[in-house]
């Protein structure tokens, strides 16, 4: 009713989501309005200018990254979703699948969008026996069999 949206945070800083506190989502910024708990580890969160419930409905499946900046120090084999964005998919023979167009956050299962060369989306799901680190602008994905077809 108020333009407030469901966001299912999955990094480890709540301080993103304080009023104030400037996400990116796609082209846009986004300033938080207003964060609180909503079930077990959601939140509802209101961002300055997105007022009614039309306008936060496109919103949907939006991905929202903080400021490089203010991110913490990452270790070893640790990487932020939002980079994974734009990167070219292959598969561990080298053969190209397409290009990472959105990372869809999920509550059991986090998936990766590949665009095929053909136009088509792929939605991969981003577990370690299917996806490998990202590495040299590439990330290595070996599908089962039959996901890149039909």
């Amino acid at each position: 009713m108020r333009g407030e949206v469901t966001v299912l945070p999955a990094g480890d800083d709540p301080g993103n989501f304080r009023r104030g506190a400037v996400l990116r989502a796609g082209e846009r910024d986004l300033e938080v309005r207003s964060a609180r708990p909503y079930r077990d580890r959601g939140l509802i969160v209101g961002f300055t200018g997105i007022d009614d419930r039309n306008t936060a409905e496109g919103l949907r499946g939006t991905l929202l990254t903080g400021e490089a900046a203010g991110r913490r120090h990452l270790e070893h084999g640790e990487f932020w979703s939002s980079s994974l964005v734009g990167l070219e998919a292959v598969t561990p023979g080298g053969a190209v699948l397409g290009q990472v167009t959105r990372v869809v956050v999920g509550t059991l299962q986090d998936r990766l969008v590949v665009s095929t060369p053909s136009g088509a989306e792929v939605e991969v799901p981003f577990v370690e026996e299917i996806v490998a680190d990202p590495a040299e602008g590439r990330i290595v994905i070996d599908p089962p069999e039959g996901l890149f077809q039909g």
